[in-house]
């Protein structure tokens, strides 16, 4: 039976000094989100904002890429473009977001309990068009962050209004055709409606063709009512491909297929998305303010994976489905106020309901399914209140306190295999604080520390009998614990910005549901310690350069000699630059991320990946000409590399291999935009 919650007052928010002091300034003033001045206003070193003028010219290959404007942050895929990307944080292999939390416009994009993967990532419903600006943060430091943040969190805002309206048409190699259109309308003295569409067709370089299609809208209707002023937001996205995910590197080798060959023609998926977001702020007299939100997400997917091939089943394959269809909605409010001349409050509460009735894991060959392995509907509830109090010590000194508190819980009903349902839940208070110390005009130091959480598949907190072999399982906690550590620094001295940060963070355990077996993985403690460093130069208007590195120590808590993390991706550089002369703008970019274990004793591991991409554009008259050289070198690294058991046709028993994805060829994208 599903469940009805009227969530009044509530609405989804993240109010935090950086965003909301530079708001009003950035109205007025078209500045790089980078290049704005954070000192007296930032909570921690790894704190920043990128966007406005920082999208212009950045080259995309995929949305997931967004995630990459993150310094330390890498996004990759290996399964097609509609699914969620893999993503790198931190010395964290995060799969598709388990502590990487992202909102859009104030709704929560991670999924819990989802049929792939707790956290599901995907941002493939966002037109980066669109996309105002980025918020992110670092570490388990802030109060308004909660689940899936332990490693790092991202707020993106879509514009209000567009300055100009137009439409866009690019066309590329291996099939690629994308076509956007957005415009503005004023509707009224104080209301103006924002709509957006973008269809995209993609084939891939692969032997068998991605065949993606991707439609995705947007409408914004805004309204300013005196001190008040309110957004109600409807997002809709469809998308459907064929998958040619990992292959045995052997398979390559030995000249089965080539390297972008394929095993199993039958994989891929296809996916929907829906949303409506209601959001207002009230201005109050006294200089406080008050934001409230709501949304209602309607979602579906069905995934088609073969990871071993001929492992288990050698008449059928080992191919399976995924299934997740859920409706999620929620809310928060959250106030900020002036305490006195050197005292500030900002404090929330969130509400949020997972009504899944339809989450499972099948046996299929040719996408026909053969047997259920698990199958089960869950309704998960989240509530949680937090507060910060940040206190001007000195002229010098701020200190910052803050403390979080939630509670879930799951109900669970197993429709498949009913030992497995049943109720659970969890609580967790999780407290931050935070210095921050300018020694001199320019340089703000800082040292943080704070817990945080991640939590798991609430049908891991219920599950009695391993479904794929019949053995006993034991239940894990819906919450883990996360704590973490952190100093930092930041300069900002004329076209100069730049802050390094040095941080440890442990988490209690690594427990896991996997939804490619439909039972828990235990995991054991782990321990990560590393450094960071972004730089962001802006020597005239017509030139700007930005690049980061990282360097992440990643471990299990464990005595011996397996320690390593499989997946933990130990340094990542990025950078690029734009330069810009009227008509003519040039930019390009550099992605690189090292090798990381692929198993416990840390014998085998990946080779590291480097991408360069190149743009150029010029303005004529209302148009704008664009051209873009995707990897630019024709680097023939992998996206993302595995290690693990799998049985290829003709093969009599399992072979333990690296499987990889391999990077797109050097490919060349061109787009027309015409402005009015």
């Amino acid at each position: 039976m599903r469940k009805i919650l009227i969530l009044a007052g509530l609405a989804a928010c993240a109010i935090d000094a950086q965003a909301e002091e530079t708001e009003n300034r950035l109205e007025s003033v078209v500045v790089h989100g980078r290049g704005l001045e954070l000192i007296g206003e930032a909570g921690a070193a790894s704190e920043g904002v990128v966007g406005y003028a920082d999208f212009e010219d950045r080259t995309l290959s995929r949305v997931g890429e967004l995630v990459e404007v993150i310094p330390g942050a890498v996004a990759t895929q290996h399964s097609g473009e509609g699914k969620a990307n893999q993503y790198f944080l931190r010395g964290f292999n995060l799969d598709h977001g388990t502590d990487f939390n992202a909102s859009v416009d104030g709704v929560p994009v991670n999924l819990r309990t989802h049929g792939h993967g707790q956290g599901y990532l995907d941002l493939n419903f966002v037109i980066p068009e669109i996309v105002e600006r980025v918020d992110y943060w670092k570490g388990p430091y802030r109060a308004f962050n909660g689940d899936f943040s332990a490693a790092g969190s991202a707020r993106y805002t879509t514009y209000d209004t567009l300055d100009e309206s137009f439409v866009e048409v690019s066309a590329g190699e291996s099939g690629y055709l994308r076509g956007v259109a957005a415009g503005s309308f004023q509707t009224g003295p104080d209301t103006s409606l924002l709509l957006a569409i973008e269809a995209q067709a993609y084939d891939g370089p692969w032997d068998l063709d991605q065949d993606l299609e991707k439609l995705n809208g947007i409408a914004k209707l805004v309204h300013d009512s005196g001190p008040w002023h309110f957004n109600l937001t409807g997002m809709a996205y469809d998308s459907s491909w064929t998958a040619t995910d990992q292959v045995p590197l052997r398979a390559i080798q030995n000249g089965d297929i080539g390297r972008f060959g394929y095993i199993d023609d039958d994989l891929g998926g296809e996916t929907r998305r829906f949303g409506l977001t209601g959001n207002a702020s009230y201005a109050h007299a006294d200089g406080a303010e008050t934001k409230l939100a709501a949304y209602l997400v309607d979602y579906e997917l069905s995934l088609f994976s073969n990871f071993t091939y001929f492992l288990e089943d050698p008449v059928n394959g080992d191919e399976f489905e995924q299934r997740d269809e859920r409706t999620y909605y929620g809310g928060s409010i959250c106030h900020a106020r002036d305490l006195g001349p050197r005292l500030k409050l900002r404090a929330g509460a969130e509400a949020r309901i997972d009504d899944i009735s339809d989450v499972g894991l099948f046996r299929t060959a040719g996408r026909m399914r053969l047997s259920t392995v698990r199958q089960d509907s869950v309704d998960e509830t989240s509530l949680a209140a937090w507060g910060e109090i940040e206190a001007q010590l000195t002229n010098t000194l701020r200190g910052t306190l803050g403390v979080r508190g939630d509670y879930f819980k799951g109900e669970v009903d197993a429709r498949s295999l009913p030992a497995n349902g049943g109720e659970a839940d969890d609580t967790m208070l999780s407290p931050k604080v935070a210095l921050a110390w300018r020694p001199a005009d320019g340089l703000e130091l800082y040292a943080n520390y704070g817990q945080g959480f991640h939590s798991n598949d609430v049908r891991g907190a219920t599950i009695q009998i391993d479904p794929a072999n019949g053995d006993p399982a034991d239940p894990v906690p819906i919450l883990v614990r996360a704590e973490g550590a952190e100093i930092g620094a930041r300069l900002e001295r004329g076209p100069l910005k730049a802050s390094v940060a040095v941080f440890t963070l442990d988490l209690d355990s690594e427990l896991v549901f996997v939804g490619d077996a439909g039972t828990t993985e235990a995991n054991d403690a782990s321990s990560r310690t590393g450094v960071e460093a972004s730089l962001f130069w802006q020597p005239a208007d017509w030139f700007v350069a930005d690049l980061s590195a990282a360097w992440t120590d990643a471990e299990f808590d464990i005595p011996g000699n397996e320690t390593a993390i499989p997946g933990a991706v130990e340094e990542v550089i990025g950078g690029g630059f734009v330069a810009r002369f009227d008509p003519w703008t040039f930019s390009g970019r550099l992605r690189h991320f090292g090798s990381a274990p692929l198993i416990e004793d840390g014998s085998v591991e990946s080779d590291g990946t480097t991408l360069v991409n190149f743009g150029a554009s010029v303005d004529w008259r209302q148009a704008t000409f664009g051209l873009e050289l995707l990897n630019a070198f024709d680097s023939d690294d992998a996206d993302i590399t595995y290690f693990f058991e799998s049985q290829l046709p003709g093969e009599t028993s399992p072979v333990e291999d690296i499987h990889l994805h391999p990077v797109e060829p050097r490919q060349v994208r061109v787009s027309v935009r015409y402005r009015f």
